[in-house]
């Protein structure tokens, strides 16, 4: 299927590895330019590096930035060779912040919880709608969690920043001067997928309950209904399917890929 989308720009964040890197991919590989943005420099050169391998027609750039804050976004937003604000897709991805018990979080971590994961967004999303909605296009996909439809109790500061992000997306994303104007607005809830991330997360429980790490996973799996975790590659297509002409109508929807697994 022809997604549409060839030559159109696209920014996606946490670009090096994981999801992220799954939908820079993704999109890459449908012919559209994109700005890759992530934290460590090292990384993401290697990332650029090797998707440009794969997708020589396309413009890659790769901008090693905390888009969390204002010179991170100012330093994307000005990236040579980049659309600056004018990108027609944009996908939000960060890292959740750290599981624990509520009482130990005082009000920084909730700032610092809530900054990362709802007002980066949202602030992605302000300064890039107004000009997709004069183009006639736009797309916005935030990658959250599953945690928002299913909460998990030790995760209270993702569950409470996505909840407010994804809150913010249901009443925005149905604007008419945004959905009128062929600009969508989606959240993917991704469940448990193969990234590196998940692997080193397997290794530190291992280490704490003082088990094998393959015993976990196979606990794990047993417990998923599709018995298998989810693919970056598989992640990434979603994504791209939502950037795709053919998805207008979807719109302010928060959409699992999980195997299942929530309800």
């Amino acid at each position: 299927m022809d997604l549409g989308i060839k030559g159109k720009w696209a920014l996606v964040g946490g670009a090096s590895k994981g999801l992220g890197w799954g939908c820079a991919r993704a999109l890459a590989l449908e012919g559209v330019n994109v700005v890759m943005v992530a934290r460590g420099a090292e990384a993401l050169n290697q990332s650029v590096a090797d998707l440009q391998k794969e997708a020589p027609g396309v413009t890659l750039i790769g901008v090693a930035a905390d888009i969390t804050t204002e010179a991170g976004r100012a330093a994307l937003f000005s990236a040579p060779g980049g659309p600056g604000k004018d990108f027609d897709i944009v996908v939000t991805n960060a890292g959740g912040p750290p599981p624990g018990d509520f009482r130990n979080w005082d009000r920084e971590a909730w700032i610092k919880a809530v900054d990362a994961n709802m007002l980066t967004p949202i602030e992605l999303i302000r300064a890039t709608v107004d000009g997709m909605a004069a183009r006639g296009f736009g797309r916005v996909v935030n990658i959250t969690s599953s945690a928002v439809k299913s909460p998990i109790d030790i995760l209270g500061l993702s569950n409470g920043a996505r909840s407010g992000l994804t809150g913010f997306v249901a009443g925005t994303s149905r604007s008419s001067q945004l959905a009128g104007r062929n600009v969508t607005i989606n959240n993917l809830l991704p469940g448990t997928f193969e990234t590196a991330r998940l692997a080193s997360n397997f290794k530190a429980a291992a280490q704490r309950q003082g088990v094998d790490a393959e015993q976990l996973i196979e606990k794990r799996l047993a417990s998923r209904p599709a018995h298998r975790f989810g693919r970056p590659e598989e992640f990434g297509r979603t994504c791209a399917y939502l950037c795709s002409v053919h998805a207008g109508y979807i719109n302010g929807q928060s959409i699992g890929v999980d195997g299942g697994q929530a309800l």
